[in-house]
């Protein structure tokens, strides 16, 4: 009696037959998904990607992230997530002496936790276009380059604008 009762009222609520909520995508390897509302994170710093990429690029941070930048602390926690936004550079149709962004490229995200990433220096790595992770050869780069590049930054690139 008592799952009729419960068919009963979900039926009556719309919610018999909805199919549970869709899991966000996530990369390769690491499984790391775009955070919620990273968009409206805390501005780090800005960069300029050479040719051949030629993106502008903005990378924020959570508030994990936040607070261990402002006190310069390395490494940095667990709970750590750092997000780079990407366009595709073009010169402003209002001064041409101005770059602006394009076209969205990508959207990479890194996480920090030192247990569930330990083999990458307790960080994983996600890379998505249009909202969807990018191929496992690009996620397979991310690791050997931080790696090489900035070993002796926790792994992290970004350092706070001035």
């Amino acid at each position: 009696m008592k799952n009729l009762l419960t068919a009963v009222l979900l039926s009556a609520a719309g919610l018999a037959h909805a199919a549970p909520p869709a899991s966000p995508p996530s990369s390769p390897i690491y499984g790391v998904t775009l955070p919620e509302g990273y968009r409206k994170w805390q501005f780090i710093a800005p960069a300029h990607e050479t040719p051949p990429l030629d993106e502008l690029r903005v990378v924020v941070g959570n508030p994990v992230a936040m607070a261990a930048i402002e006190k310069n602390q390395l490494p940095f926690p667990d709970g750590t997530v750092l997000v780079k936004l990407a366009w595709k550079r073009v010169q402003s149709t209002e001064s041409p002496a101005a770059y602006v962004p394009g076209a969205a490229s990508t959207v990479q995200v890194m996480v920090k936790d030192s247990k569930k990433y330990a083999s990458t220096g307790g960080w994983g790595f996600g890379r998505f276009i249009n909202g969807q992770p990018a191929d496992l050869a690009q996620h397979q780069t991310c690791w050997a380059c931080h790696q090489a590049l900035v070993k002796n930054h926790d792994f992290v690139f970004t350092r706070l604008a001035p």
